[in-house]
């Protein structure tokens, strides 16, 4: 009976994947809906005259070259589950050109120096062995579709995103990228399981899997503190690893030059693609409070280049003083898969208190393998102006991660704001009084209820944060008038997320038109070639290019979108925010420690409105 009541059971137990063909299709929003958002989206960068103008051009689009885009659009969607999918993941990312490794990339900090691994040098294999197999045992996990499938109210959630955690890597093209993803669910065959260590400018291999089943922590430290005796021991590596930091056509020859170098160099790059993740073990020790994780976050997103896989949609960066943090390409999924799997290890290791506590045995596994690449002086030298290039590059960047921690998300919803719009309308405010003007934002929204979905931008700059920005900056507004205002700008906000979460945003259609006219061979209509559109973001010129990682003690963050902009990503806890700022130096306008600092006042702020409210 006992194994009868087990199979019911775990048959009646979700699988993974078990949903994923019965999400509904993306669908195409009204063409006079998207239309009528966008030109309520353009408003706040236009004066009278130009807005006059844009609504001249807006018509003529919708009722000429727009509706017929818009019909090829449809069709399109008829034969597809996602009209969008391989053109976003194109546009957005296989088809840049620049150094996606730089601007593309996301990373973020792991929260353990927070609770069980304060920073402590010598700590660096013991708890990178622990952290690694907690990793694994979720890949186990995912491969048996145990991963509990995740919702948004009573909407199942999309989760394709989570087959390219592991074994799956960015191919570079001459032209265009692609992505390899060798993963594969135990009903579907065989998945690899190797896993790849960088260490001092060399590459080394060893498998998770021996005599079927998974090595323990203290293994992968048998097998860990061996390559590092042999890279401290030994001269360094060539450090082939920063050559993925390259623009994507350099890149993309300078692996064709490598593979006619020697065939044997294929196969090994081939095994990177292919392996679960890559483990770097970074020399560097950055400095790190739970109020300040500047460093570490720094150096996660732009550390050395020798030691972390560019292209890989997994690096698990490990620190000399024990601190650590993820590194990733953004193009295979977005930040809350990572998220999701980043914080299952966390709980499991604070439910051991940072320890393994199984057995101690060692089974007598096979050393890690060393890819040694053939090079010859070019690709040494190419490496060399590699490295310099980045060096450069990266020393632009000025960048803060600092906790907020007079208050967080249990106030903000006992004075019933929703947590997100309080820090998009914050950052509205902090950008109005640090620049004067208003700053066109890109904030994401996950349309991950839709088969493949990915995201939508919510435009968080709308004329009704405009007028509430106004009245907190003119002294002659009474706190009730400030108070409707703000009211009003949060509702905006809400519907507005709303609408993007339920495939009724516009910037996804907008682009889907834009493409349709340029694979018929059509000119770039009128539309994207205005002011307006630029001016308020449109075609990547967001300002403010943000993100809510989420309501756990996981961050994370890219970098800014333009020159001129900045990066601004936040999570949001019980008792604080954690914020991460990013701008460029190069940039004389910008400031990411004074928008930054200004965003904490404006919380406050923000607070007082609510307060005085109630007086």
């Amino acid at each position: 009976i006992c194994i009868m009541e087990k199979q019911v059971l775990e048959s009646s137990e979700e699988r993974t994947f078990q949903y994923q063909d019965s999400l509904p299709s993306l669908p195409v929003p009204p063409l006079d809906e998207s239309l009528s958002k966008y030109l309520d989206a353009v408003k706040p960068f236009l004066n009278q005259e130009e807005y006059q103008r844009t609504e001249d051009i807006v018509k003529k689009f919708e009722n000429g070259i727009g509706k017929e885009l818009h019909q090829k659009l449809l069709e399109r969607a008829k034969t597809r589950r996602n009209w969008l999918e391989d053109w976003w993941l194109n546009v957005a990312y296989l088809d840049l050109r620049i150094s996606t490794q730089i601007h593309c990339n996301m990373g973020g900090p792991g929260p353990y120096i927070e609770h069980c691994w304060p920073p402590k040098e010598g700590t660096q294999i013991e708890r990178a062995c622990v952290n690694i197999w907690h990793t694994l045992k979720y890949w186990d996990l995912l491969r048996a579709e145990k991963v509990a499938i995740e919702r948004s109210g009573d909407a199942v959630l999309d989760m394709n995103q989570f087959r390219m955690l592991f074994c799956t890597c960015k191919i570079p093209g001459v032209t265009r990228d692609s992505i390899g993803s060798y993963f594969k669910t135990e009903a579907e065959g065989e998945c690899p399981s190797h896993l790849i260590v960088l260490c001092r400018g060399r590459v080394f291999a060893f498998d998770a899997i021996h005599e079927g089943n998974m090595v323990t922590p203290p293994e992968i430290f048998r097998q860990l503190t061996y390559i590092q005796k042999r890279c401290h021991s030994e001269p360094d590596g060539p450090g082939l690893a920063a050559l993925t930091s390259n623009e994507r056509t350099k890149w993309a020859e300078l692996r064709e030059y490598l593979i006619d170098l020697d065939p044997k160099n294929l196969t090994l790059l081939e095994k990177i693609q292919r392996s679960l993740f890559v483990v770097c073990l970074d020399d560097s020790s950055p400095h790190a409070t739970p109020e300040n994780y500047t460093e570490i976050t720094r150096l996660g997103l732009t550390g050395d280049p020798t030691v972390r896989w560019g292209d890989k949609s997994y690096n698990s960066i490990f620190f000399s003083n024990g601190t650590c943090s993820a590194f990733c390409d953004h193009s295979p999924f977005d930040a809350m898969a990572l998220i999701t799997m980043l914080s299952y290890a966390e709980k499991k290791i604070l439910e051991n208190e940072g320890k393994w506590k199984g057995s101690d045995k060692v089974r007598d596994i096979p050393w890690p393998e060393e890819l040694v690449f053939t090079v010859d002086q070019k690709i040494i030298n190419e490496i060399g102006r590699t490295k310099e290039l980045y060096y450069k590059k990266v020393s632009d960047l000025h960048l803060v991660n600092y906790a907020f921690t007079s208050f967080g998300k249990a106030l903000i919803r006992k004075k019933k704001l929703h947590p997100d719009t309080f820090v998009q309308l914050a950052l509205q405010l902090a950008y109005y009084k640090c620049h004067g003007r208003p700053g066109c934002c890109y904030e994401t929204a996950m349309t991950r209820r839709f088969y493949h979905g990915r995201t939508e931008t919510i435009r968080s700059c709308t004329m009704e944060a405009v007028e509430w920005c106004k009245s907190m900056l003119d002294p002659s507004e009474s706190t009730y008038e400030r108070l409707q205002l703000m009211h009003k700008a949060f509702a905006k906000h809400n519907k507005m997320r709303k609408e993007c979460e339920n495939g009724r945003g516009f910037d996804r259609h907008l682009l889907g038109l834009l493409l349709i006219a340029q694979e018929q061979g059509l000119p770039v209509p009128e539309l994207y070639a205005d002011n307006a559109f630029t001016a308020s973001g449109g075609g990547g010129n967001f300002v403010l290019s943000t993100s809510l990682t989420g309501y756990t003690r996981f961050g994370g963050s890219a970098l800014p979108m333009v020159p001129h902009g900045y990066g601004f990503f936040y999570s949001i806890r019980d008792d604080r925010i954690i914020i991460t700022c990013s701008s460029w130096k190069s940039c004389p306008e910008t400031d990411a420690e004074v928008l930054c600092r200004t965003v904490f006042q404006c919380f406050q702020d923000m607070l007082q409105l609510t307060v005085a409210a109630q007086l």
